[in-house]
Formats: C-alpha cells, structure tokens, sequence
C-alpha cells in the first residue's frame, strides 16, 4: 500500500506540474529554412523551457557513444525533423537527414548553459550558427564572431572558453566543399535509439553496424586499441580524412581505416614543421613520447596543438588511452 501511495503522489506532482508548466513551445520551421538567420536561438522554438532544455514536441534528444571532447563540457544534443519526413539509415556511417533538419547541441560548464551550436538543412545545404546564452539563462543569441568566455573545466582549470565563429564552424564540418554534420553517424549511436528513431517514423530503418563505437565511460571493459580508435575517430577524423581539412597530411584516423601506414604508424609527417616537435613519424609503435600525434594532442600552444580548435585545456583521459594505445603497439 505504502508503495502505491508513493506511486499516486508521484503521478499526482507530475500532473500538477505538467498543469503548472509554459504551453508547449512549436517548432518555426521557416526559422529553420529560410535565408534568415534567427538573432535569438528562442526564434526556433526547439524548447518548451529553454533554460531547462526541455525539448518541444518533435525535438528528439540523443547522445554519442563516445562524444568529441571540448574542455570537459556536458553536452546536450537534439534533433528535430519536418513532420512528414524521414532521415535514411546508412549501415555505418552519418544518417542522412532531410531539408527542414535542424541538429542541436548546447555545452554546458559549472552547471550553466554557455554555447547552443545549430545545424540548419537548407535547399542550399548546411548553415551551421554558434549562440551564446545569457546570464539569466533564458534565451541565447547570435554571434557570428564568436566569443570568449572566462569559465572552470570539471577538473578546476580556469580557461578562455571559446565560441567558434561562424566560418571557424566550417573548418570542422566541411567535407570537401561542403558543410556537412559529424556526430550522428549510426556506428556511434546505441542499438536502441537507432530502433526508436525508426518506430517513431523518424528514421527508415535501424541499421545494422558491424562495429558500433563504444561508450566512453565503457572504455575501460574494452580493449585499448578500440577506446583510442574511437577516440580518434570522433576527436579528429573530420578533418584527417581524404576529404577534410587536412587531407594533404595523409594522416587519416576514421574508424574504418585499417591501412597502418594512413593511421600514421612509421609515417613521416607531410608539413608539420614546428607541430613536429622535432620528431620524425606520426606514431612511432611502442613509444608514444616519440610520436608526433601524441605530441600535439599533449600540447597547448598556438600551430602545434591538435585538435587545433574546441579546446583550452588538455583531454587527460584522452591522453591516457592514446598514451597506452601507442605504447602496446609493436
């Protein structure tokens, strides 16, 4: 009996609340579509309460396997779809989503809501637009230049947070010439969001992945050589791949990539100059200390550091597994 009580008090307050709470907010898909760009992220309409990220209705929250690392930010990821279409399922790769698609992903630090970054389908393709919230936490807006911001990692580290400008939002999501997203990949998304996305008519299909990127707080129940290929895979694949930002290194780190030579093993760096570090090849098996890519990623200074954008602060973890990938390397 005792049980049920708690049972009906709990049904009870959520009825108030639901009662109590703001009328559903509506997504405005020609804020979504048009030419435009909306100076106020509330102009869209993709949350019920903004300041709590309750999503509207149509608004789909999801999460990464293993998410792309920036200073150690909580990142809160939504999509929304025109009602009446589908994204389609690739077997591995990135869902292809509709014209009328928006993506969302809001980083929070010491528990307040910083940045929302959109992504927009257009006709003309993906815009991406960077938000910055504001101190009372209810709405946030456009700034096309960027901003900084003077914030706490979880690890206590006082750092210049920065919003990337609008341009700065290309670098990572180009592919070739064009603006592209790079997180919703089906390899990196759980088994069970992918068959929900597809009951709720969202989604074609649920695909079948050969080999899903694991949970990064799994990564020690996983061998190390999977972790740090994950970790590569989502913190620096969109750019080292045959069509990113850094082709020209020949350095690609997908998760697909088996070739040893292209994951940089034994591999002489194209054009690292300075970046090099005075060292010779990108991974040297067994000995991370000489190895470039390590290097870089253990570095904080200007046209050495890599990922060379999103951070102000090393990824220790991230450090410890490519540290102890390289090191088993033989």
């Amino acid at each position: 009996m005792k049980v049920l009580a708690a049972a009906l008090l709990l049904a009870g307050a959520a009825i108030a609340a639901r009662a109590q709470a703001p009328v559903s907010a509506q997504v405005r898909e020609r804020a979504i579509t048009n030419g435009a760009s909306p100076q106020n992220l509330s102009e869209f309409g993709f949350f019920v309460d903004p300041g709590a990220q309750s999503p509207a209705p149509g608004v789909t929250p999801y999460r990464l396997n293993t998410p792309l690392w920036s200073d150690g930010s909580e990142k809160l990821r939504f999509v929304y779809l025109p009602a009446g279409t589908k994204a389609l399922a690739d077997e591995d790769g990135l869902l292809k989503f509709p014209v009328g698609t928006a993506l969302i992903k809001t980083f929070k630090l010491e528990g307040r809501l910083i940045e929302t970054r959109v992504l927009l389908h257009r006709e003309t393709g993906w815009l991406a637009l960077p938000y910055q919230w504001n101190a009372e936490q209810t709405d946030a807006k456009l700034v096309v230049a960027g901003a900084r911001i003077e914030a706490k990692t979880p690890a206590g580290e006082a750092i210049s947070y920065a919003i990337p400008n609008k341009n700065q939002c290309k670098e990572c999501h180009a592919l070739g010439d064009t603006v592209t997203p790079i997180g919703p990949k089906a390899r990196n998304l759980s088994a069970v969001w992918l068959t929900d996305f597809a009951k709720a008519g969202k989604l074609d299909h649920a695909p079948k992945v050969a080999r899903r990127i694991p949970l990064w707080e799994d990564r020690a129940k996983v061998p190390v050589a999977v972790a740090a290929r994950a970790y590569l895979d989502v913190n620096c694949a969109h750019c080292h791949n045959p069509v990113g930002a850094a082709s020209n290194s020949g350095l690609f780190l997908g998760w697909e990539i088996g070739d040893p030579v292209m994951l940089g093993f034994a591999k002489r760096p194209v054009a690292a100059g300075r970046g090099s570090g005075g060292l010779e090849y990108d991974i040297v098996p067994g000995k991370p200390e000489q190895s470039i890519l390590y290097y870089r990623m253990a570095n904080l200074e200007g046209g050495v550091s890599m990922p060379e954008l999103g951070r102000a602060s090393l990824d220790r973890d991230g450090l410890t597994i490519i540290h102890a990938w390289i090191r088993g390397l033989r």
